[in-house]
């Protein structure tokens, strides 16, 4: 996959559309106050939110817990959660020290809008550091002939796995279906629990959004043939028009050596690592530089790690960056935008 190309044009389509939908507010400012909060001590143990099993989340977890312990020298507890929602609600209420987060539930929840965070800001999160694009697709069973949403329709689909409720997939894909008049049933599951349904002929399309390859496709495609897709044209068009933190993506035919397929056009969110404001400064700081001056570590557990390069931080303009975040990005030069400074940040 051709990471610098796709991460360009990421970082483009995203600052046009955060501009646009933010009107150019900034978090931010010339000056603030960093007394109103008060920074925990450095952690001896780390609680990292994932996802569910058979995802690429839980797989980048083990990751950072090693990258953690061996370079940091903190214990790391890698858990299970429902996802980028769930995790931010963990953070928010202090139940979670390091979560996983896509741009979607994080603009939402800095905003108190959305399906999850309506009316209700969960605006304590903070980015420390950027992981890697997650696409959208789906992929049925060859024996179903469904190669295409529109198919799905025709083909009288009427129940389509989604992922885990709090998930980036399970929290969207129901409301693009429902955007492009798709009456199908959701089938909330982790990535391991539909891949095994599907692989029993109980489902016969899984829609999903991971880091790829997403091993649950690998496991299906194992045993059973199967046929990926994705989302283009005005079907695509209309999606961003309505969530604006989309932005178009390419999988390039090959991404999955064990499927048969060309380059799929689709959609896609950015992941970052978020804490809570709180969180210890130099704690923050030490990880962040010992995250990016050991990617290959990262990259040994999950080849999507190619992605988290420094310059990928600026793919995020809603959610604030943590002080100790800041102070290694600013370190290595990379001008950060305004509005990913929090208000309890003193920049001098």
């Amino acid at each position: 996959m051709n990471i610098k190309r796709t991460l360009l044009a990421s970082v483009a389509g995203i600052g046009l559309i955060f501009s646009a939908a933010c009107g150019g507010n900034e978090t931010g400012g010339s000056s603030g106050d960093d007394t109103k909060v008060q920074y925990q001590d450095a952690p001896s143990t780390v609680v990292i939110g994932t996802a569910s099993q058979g995802g690429v989340y839980y797989i980048y977890g083990g990751g950072l817990g090693q990258l953690l312990e061996t370079k940091l020298n903190v214990t790391a507890n890698v858990e299970v959660t429902g996802g980028p929602v769930d995790n931010i609600r963990l953070i928010q209420n202090g139940d979670q020290d390091l979560g996983m987060i896509t741009t979607g539930p994080g603009y939402e929840a800095m905003n108190g809008v959305g399906t999850e965070f309506d009316g209700d800001k969960h605006d304590d999160i903070r980015v420390v550091f950027p992981m890697y694009n997650t696409p959208f697709h789906w992929w049925a069973l060859e024996s179903s002939g469904v190669a295409s949403l529109q198919d799905m329709a025709d083909r009288g689909i009427t129940r389509a796995g989604v992922g885990p409720m709090g998930g980036t997939s399970g929290t969207y894909l129901p409301q693009i279906h429902e955007l492009l008049g798709l009456k199908v049933e959701p089938v909330y599951a982790g990535a391991g629990d539909m891949a095994s349904q599907q692989q029993d002929g109980q489902l016969d399309v899984i829609g999903f959004a991971a880091g790829l390859p997403i091993p649950a496709v690998q496991e299906v495609a194992a045993l059973r043939d199967v046929t990926l897709f994705g989302i283009d044209g005005e079907q695509r068009d209309k999606v961003i028009e309505e969530f604006p933190f989309f932005t178009p993506f390419t999988i390039e035919a090959g991404t999955y050596e064990n499927i048969d397929h060309n380059d799929i056009e689709t959609i896609a969110q950015f992941n970052f690592g978020v804490v809570h404001k709180t969180m210890n400064i130099d704690f923050v700081y030490n990880l962040v530089k010992a995250y990016h001056e050991n990617n290959d570590l990262l990259v040994s557990t999950h080849s999507s790690a190619e992605e988290a390069v420094p310059e990928a931080i600026l793919l995020n303009e809603t959610v604030p960056l943590h002080p100790g975040a800041i102070k290694y990005y600013e370190e290595i030069g990379i001008e950060l935008p305004e509005s990913v400074y929090p208000p309890e940040y003193d920049k001098k």
